[in-house]
Order: structure tokens, then C-alpha cells, then sequence
């Protein structure tokens, strides 16, 4: 995969990659011809895709989990496309008609209220200390989302989390956001 446009190389990323998925079964390999700091830096990475104003797909991790920044886009690219179970997979023929969103995380911190938290700025995520297993993540500055009380609650809601019977721990991240 060769990766030439330096004005939204993130975006163009997670595009190809989802391409030759859907063309030959598989992740491309890791290009080589991206600026440095992409197989240096590490950080969590959230692709959204879009099909008009209406979601289409968005998976990421909130910490790395590969080697380097083009394997997390790679990887997470192709996770949002074909196994965001809430839609069906992407098909080839949408391509076209669909826009990609690549938000690059910060290291989360942990807060213990929500007073100096703000959505539009930071994203929030809720981890049950009751049930490790369930955590819920929103990215900052969506749509219906105006208060640190209404975050909580959707972070809370997409994790199964009562808040009112589980304890829980709140950790804030600001992102990097690159849209075609």
C-alpha cells in the first residue's frame, strides 16, 4: 500500500486499509513510506466512518495494542468497517460514499469528579470497579452531548453500568482529530 497525500494521511490510511481488506481477505502491510514519528509514536486510536450524518462504523482502543501508529489505524480501520456489531459490514461498492474519521488519543487520566470536565474538550471513559469487564468510552465532542452529566451517563449506559449499585473509576482524554 503506498500512502502519497501528506494532507490527511490518517484518513487515507484507514481508507486504503479497509479497501484491500474488503478486496483480498486481509491487512495490508504496514506502508513504509509514512513520516517518521507514525513507527514511533504510540497512542490509542479510534477510526469513525460516516456514511452522510448517519454512523456507519467506529471501533478503536483507547491504549495501543500494536507495534506502531499505522498497524492501530490499520487494525482499527478494518474493525470498524466489517465487525462494529451494530451495523452491518461495509461493502465495497460504499467506498465512495462514506467519510473517514481517525481520532488519536492521549494517555487517559483518571478524575475523580466530573466538575472541571468538559465533553467538548475530553473524552470520558467509565470502568465498573465491580466488574472489570465492563467499560464504556465516548470520544469528546458529539452530537447530543453537552454536559459531563449526559457523558457519564451514555459511558455508563453503553458498559451496562448502574451507577447507582457499582462503584466506578472515570479517566479523561483529549484527541487528536483528523477527518477527510
Amino acid at each position: 500500500m503506498v500512502i502519497m497525500d501528506t494532507q490527511n494521511i490518517y484518513c487515507q490510511l484507514a481508507k486504503q486499509a479497509i479497501k484491500n481488506y474488503l478486496e483480498h481477505g486481509n491487512a495490508p502491510a504496514t506502508p513504509q513510506n509514512l513520516p517518521e514519528h507514525f513507527y514511533t509514536k504510540k497512542c490509542g486510536v479510534f477510526v469513525t466512518i460516516k456514511k452522510g450524518d448517519q454512523l456507519r462504523g467506529c471501533i478503536g482502543t483507547y491504549l495501543p495494542t500494536k507495534e506502531n501508529l499505522p498497524q492501530e489505524i490499520i487494525d482499527n480501520a478494518i474493525a470498524a468497517a466489517v465487525r462494529d456489531n451494530r451495523f452491518d459490514p461495509v461493502e465495497l461498492h460504499e467506498l465512495d460514499h462514506l467519510t473517514f474519521e481517525v481520532s488519536l488519543l492521549n494517555e487517559p487520566e483518571q478524575i475523580l469528579d466530573l466538575e472541571n470536565h468538559d465533553p467538548k474538550k475530553h473524552g470520558l471513559i467509565v470502568k465498573s470497579v465491580d466488574y472489570q469487564y465492563k467499560t464504556g468510552l465516548l470520544l469528546p465532542d458529539l452530537d447530543g452531548i453537552d454536559t459531563p452529566q449526559e457523558q457519564f451517563l451514555v459511558c455508563c449506559q453503553k458498559a451496562g453500568i448502574n451507577p447507582a449499585k457499582e462503584n466506578v473509576e472515570m479517566y479523561r482524554f483529549e484527541v487528536e482529530k483528523y477527518t477527510e
